[in-house]
């Protein structure tokens, strides 16, 4: 494991949240999806661009 990789967090037992806490649960989790996904284009975009300039070694 690298050294700057977050501990994961427990499971939440999510029996206990109530409505309005799972909803908001579901925000975050969105919210942090869309940043996971805006950080993944931009490496997709910048291997792409390294393959471009060397060629693709896959």
């Amino acid at each position: 494991m690298f050294e700057d990789e977050p501990i994961p967090e427990k499971k939440l037992d999510l029996e206990r949240l109530s409505v309005e806490e799972l909803q908001e649960r579901i925000q975050e989790l969105q919210t942090e999806i869309t940043a996971c996904e805006a950080e993944l284009n931009k490496k997709q975009s910048h291997k792409s661009a390294a393959d471009a300039l060397f060629g693709d070694s896959d």
